[in-house]
């Protein structure tokens, strides 16, 4: 009959199991082998098979500590866990900046009375994704994404003018400027071909810093489009807001430049990175030669009970609900993709002002041809670059911890709407070129006893910086993109907040040998930065302690006399058309906005705070 042998199993270490080991031996051939000095040839083989026990022992615990994301310490590990939990890795953020393109063009007369003005067959033209780079140390590249066509200007895209050369009292050289928004970054391009179809066929882009995919076109100048998951059918996709796209929409392109519309689509692609330098791209399974396929919904993403509608199916509990179908989008065949992606960006990129100043010049050209050589060779060389502001936004990589606390709040939420505070947030998510919400606050209605419906409240802003009411093309688009998101049963009411504009009237006593006026420039640059509109929200009220307070720590101030807050309004003197009673608003020294969300703005700083110094 067999022995039973007793075997422990809690041996985690080198010593544990040469202890077990001599111990076993002892215990069940206790006649076999009695040498157990450490210079035994016995003691050889324990320790060689402790040790190898210590070895599997130290890797088996590694792998089980890679599988979960609190411990994980492996890059490519924790990239394919925050994957599964929905969280993409930041490798790399790019930093964004305004900058000014400058051109001289010739002056020219024109009309019955000779009148100067610029000659814009002179105007260049510079592509978009230009290239623009800093002008000294390790050079940081940015690059437009939309092109600048001096031979234009409307209130869209205006162009400065000012008389840049003059000689014998008139005009002979105009400077024309523009702003556009850049990026840091480098535009790399690489090509990969499929022959057959691939079930969901992979592709990998390696490189140091990249940021994501500009754009796939395949090689018959298809363009493949990037989703979230395979199964997303519909896109968000932007339309140039003008006349001829939409005749209707066209009068609010100055706050929603594109219009915000959805797309379905079959050459889709999903990205994950698998470490901070590889960039896998993943395609459908779909036949490309079947351009009837079946819509259908999947009930695991939608839910059960949902009526068999198209425009239904966008409305489900998944940030995945758009419409599937069959073959989870189509596979490349037979074809050459050229992609293109971005590399750069870092907190390196953040530059200081006046220093992307080298714009690459291969590809800008004159809007018309036939120009005098000597002029246009002038001309040309006139155009110049700068950056008025220092660049920001450039970020470096997710941390460790990053990834680790990212992926876990990102699976909490899902990407669905499901708190006023998700609504809020995606509200002022919306990608920029479909409009900005500059402010927006979120409210249940009293009546609502179902509490399915959602009351948000936005504002925008003009091209002055100042805040405005929302267009309804701007609405509009904010109304598709939040569509996408919200749970079903939802009911969201896009609606205007008000504006309450109102003037700070103040009188100080100073302090002797103190001069009067600086003390005074003082407590109006105080209020200015207090009162600045980005930090004012909606429904926030002023507390006239904490003013008080402000202005009696400035430097020379005695006592704050006097502190008033009054309101204007009156749109022909460019004011918001709303009244209100800021003196029985005040309740107990807090200025309380309306009921009716609503912000305070001070809106023209420079006129609308009144100070004086009084004697005691």
């Amino acid at each position: 009959m067999a022995i039973k042998r007793d075997i422990q199993y809690i041996n985690k270490d080198f010593t544990q199991y040469r202890a077990q080991l001599i111990n076993y031996s002892q215990t069940y051939f206790p006649t076999t082998y009695t040498d157990f000095s450490e210079t035994s040839p016995g003691m050889m083989f324990i320790e060689q098979a402790a040790y190898v026990g210590d070895v599997l022992s130290f890797y088996i615990d590694n792998q089980v500590q890679e599988t979960y994301l609190q411990y994980a310490r492996q890059d490519s590990n924790l990239y394919d866990l925050a994957y599964m939990y929905g969280y993409k890795p930041k490798v790399t953020g790019l930093s964004t900046v305004d900058l000014d393109f400058y051109q001289q063009v010739p002056a020219k007369t024109t009309g019955s009375n000779n009148e100067t003005v610029p000659d814009y067959d002179y105007a260049l033209y510079v592509p978009e994704n230009t290239t623009i780079s800093t002008r000294a140390g390790s050079p940081q590249n940015f690059t437009i994404d939309e092109p600048v066509d001096f031979s234009i200007s409307n209130s869209l895209d205006p162009t400065t003018v000012t008389v840049a050369q003059i000689t014998a009292g008139q005009p002979t050289y105009y400077l024309l400027q523009k702003t556009r928004k850049a990026f840091s970054g480098t535009i790399n391009q690489t090509t990969t071909t499929f022959t057959t179809p691939e079930d969901f066929g992979t592709r990998i882009i390696e490189g140091i810093n990249i940021a994501g995919i500009l754009d796939v076109v395949d090689s018959d100048g298809n363009n493949w489009y990037e989703v979230d998951y395979l199964g997303q059918d519909l896109i968000f996709d932007g339309i140039k807001n003008t006349n001829y796209n939409d005749p209707n929409a066209a009068v609010y392109s100055n706050d929603a430049p594109y219009i915000l519309q959805t797309k379905q689509v079959q050459n889709r692609f999903t990205t994950r990175f698998l470490s901070p330098s590889k960039l896998q791209l993943q395609f459908g399974v779909g036949n490309p030669l079947n351009t009837t396929e079946t819509i259908i919904p999947n009930p695991q993403n939608v839910g059960l009970g949902l009526p068999f509608q198209q425009s239904k199916l966008t409305t489900a509990y998944s940030p995945t609900n758009f419409v599937f179908t069959n073959t989870y989008g189509t596979s490349p065949t037979n074809t050459t993709l050229t992609i293109r992606y971005y590399t750069g960006g870092g907190v390196a990129s953040n530059v200081e002002s006046g220093t992307i100043t080298n714009p690459t010049t291969t590809n800008i050209t004159f809007i018309k041809s036939g120009l005098n050589p000597t002029t246009a060779n002038t001309i040309f060389a006139s155009l110049a670059t700068s950056n008025p502001i220092a660049a920001s936004g450039g970020q470096d990589g997710d941390t460790i911890e990053e990834i680790r606390q990212n992926s876990i709040s990102n699976f909490s939420t899902q990407l669905r709407n499901v708190t006023q505070d998700d609504y809020l947030v995606r509200a002022l998510s919306m990608p920029p070129k479909f409009g900005i919400i500059s402010k927006a606050w979120t409210q249940k209605p009293e009546a609502d006893t179902a509490n399915t419906t959602l009351d948000l409240y936005v504002l925008s802003s003009n091209a002055q910086d100042k805040l405005t009411i929302a267009s309804d093309g701007l609405k509009q688009n904010l109304k598709t993109y939040i569509n996408e998101y919200r749970m079903i049963g939802d009911t969201i009411s896009i609606k205007n907040a008000f504006i309450i504009n109102y003037g700070v009237n103040f009188e100080i006593i100073t302090y002797p040998n103190f001069n009067n006026n600086i003390v005074l420039q003082d407590c109006i640059l105080a209020l200015q930065n207090y009162f600045q509109t980005d930090k004012w929200q909606i429904n926030q009220p002023i507390i006239v302690a904490d003013v008080m307070v402000l202005l009696d720590q400035i430097n020379g101030v005695q006592t704050v006399k006097k502190l008033e807050f009054t309101n204007i309004a009156g749109v022909a003197k460019g004011y918001s058309q709303w009244a209100y009673d800021m003196n029985g608003a005040n309740q107990n020294g807090t200025i309380f906005p309306s009921l009716d969300p609503s912000i305070f703005e001070l809106k023209y700083p420079n006129t609308d705070i009144k100070g004086r110094v009084v004697n005691l």
